[in-house]
């Protein structure tokens, strides 16, 4: 991504809009007319990122991304009217601590709606399956986006039920197995695209279990040592918001397994640092807060090292439990 200067910013806002004018979610245009532009769409968000000078063009770009135009009022307030579900206790608990230091999010999200949306998914997954409950802790930090870009919980909780269903189903099962597999790529493709780096990191008995994803968790989980939950937020956790957000748009346009190769590129901009130094976990606990444009150019670039079987492996541990890895 190029950074935006006003005049640029004006044109970029010129594309997306005269895009977006042309994507009409309707029965006159065909699914391959949708996906071609979508993939403009795509390659507009790679380039420029989503210019934040027009405040609606981020919620409208993340529901064309996830598909989401029908939107249920009935359905939703269904489930809001349930009240509390199975697994209350446990959605309060890590609601609380949400984003607690971040100010803005508190003002404009606050506990309230995240617990709302949460229960109401939820009473949605008892539904769904044989009367059980999905709710994993970090479930709360995914939610959260979507909460603050969407202008309306409707909105939130229809893009949130989108993106959980669809495009990371393993990273939200009791076992996590969608997360476990992310850890195992980060070291499977750290050791492809820099084995000097891996090969440091590891006589250090450093593994990607240890220090990819705690060293990330800025923003307090309701657990902050258990390494998974901070894999499971797609680095939503790690401060500021603001950046966290840029890089969404990113991991919405082209998938969340694109977060492994993102993390990867977190430790490569250390990788001097991390290279001469004889304790690198101590300087991977001070990770530096999120920069999302040089973190997605790296990720981009990396893409073109990894070996087509690895990638498609990459792709799927997200959503298809077919794969053993």
């Amino acid at each position: 991504m190029s950074p935006s200067t006003p005049s640029s910013s004006t044109k970029e806002r010129k594309k997306y809009n005269e895009l977006l004018n042309s994507v009409k979610l309707t029965e006159r245009i065909s699914d391959i007319e949708i996906e071609e532009k979508l993939k403009k769409l795509r390659r507009l968000i790679v380039l420029y990122g989503i210019p934040t000078s027009t405040p609606n063009l981020r919620p409208l770009v993340w529901k064309l991304l996830l598909k989401v135009h029908d939107l249920d009022s009935h359905q939703y307030l269904k489930l809001v009217s349930k009240g509390r579900s199975s697994v209350a206790d446990k959605i309060r608990n890590d609601a609380s601590r949400t984003l607690k230091s971040d100010v803005e999010f508190q003002r404009i999200v606050g506990e309230s709606k995240l617990i709302r949306l949460l229960d109401a998914f939820a009473w949605r997954t008892e539904e769904k399956s044989d009367g059980e409950s999905l709710y994993v802790q970090g479930m709360n930090v995914l939610a959260a986006p979507f909460l603050y870009v969407q202008p309306t919980e409707l909105e939130a909780f229809n893009c949130f039920s989108r993106f959980i269903e669809l495009t990371c189903p393993l990273y939200v099962l009791p076992t996590l197995e969608g997360v476990h597999r992310g850890l195992r790529l980060v070291d499977k493709c750290l050791q492809i695209v820099d084995n000097k780096l891996y090969s440091h990191l590891r006589r250090h008995n450093l593994t990607a279990e240890i220090y990819a994803f705690p060293c990330l968790c800025r923003f307090p989980l309701a657990n902050t040592s258990d390494k998974f939950t901070a894999v499971l937020t797609l680095s939503a956790c790690t401060p500021p918001l603001d950046q966290v957000l840029c890089l969404w748009d990113f991991l919405l346009a082209f998938g969340p397994h694109m977060n492994v190769l993102c993390v990867i590129a977190q430790v490569l901009l250390m990788r001097d640092d991390l290279l001469s130094s004889s304790s690198p976990m101590k300087l991977l606990r001070m990770f530096p807060p999120l920069d999302a444009q040089p973190i997605i150019s790296i990720a981009v670039t990396l893409v073109r090292d990894i070996p087509e079987d690895v990638y498609d492996d990459l792709v799927r541990h997200c959503f298809d439990p077919r794969q053993d890895y």
